[in-house]
């Protein structure tokens, strides 16, 4: 197995500060670059595209919502895992792009319902699958098992991490 840039900072650090636990900087720190380098590529992607993660990312919700691809703004808030005033602004702006539409639900009370336009439904069809296309080559030197293995283990990290 050949070393990186993350096994000299282990390195480094086991080196300058002797005792110091450092096993989970090799995690982390792959992790930390790892995110880095996908955040910077998706946004680069969705720059082409002419969309902002932050309403693919509501689009997407929508969308993965099922027909008639509606919800409320606090369920779009939990799936994004934004706070509802992040979401408002998404909504306002997706609404002044003719993405979605706020309604009032028909049961009359004061609940509102965020829901897909025609336009946005295209918007979404037509960018999550060049987006997904970019994130499959991107892994693509990567043996399928490998993949997998490296889901289930992200899983259970995140798994772990969400319960402390």
């Amino acid at each position: 197995m050949s070393s990186d840039a993350v096994d000299e900072i282990v390195d480094q650090w086991a080196r300058e500060r002797p005792g110091m636990p450092v096993d989970s900087i090799g995690v982390v720190a792959r992790i930390l670059r790892i995110a880095k380098l996908l955040t910077d590529e998706r946004r680069r992607v969705l720059a082409e595209l002419g969309i902002d993660n932050a309403i693919l990312d509501l689009l997407a919700t929508l969308r993965r919502a099922g027909s008639p691809y509606r919800l409320s703004p606090a369920e779009i808030a939990e799936n994004c895992l934004v706070s509802g005033g992040a979401i408002t602004q998404r909504v306002t702006r997706a609404e002044e792009s003719g993405l979605v539409r706020s309604q009032r639900s028909a049961s009359g009370k004061r609940t509102v319902t965020v829901e897909l336009t025609p336009r946005g439904h295209e918007v979404i069809e037509r960018n999550i699958e060049v987006l997904i296309g970019r994130e499959r080559q991107l892994l693509a030197g990567m043996p399928v098992d490998d993949q997998r293995q490296l889901e289930g283990l992200l899983r259970d990290l995140l798994a772990q991490m969400s319960r402390d």
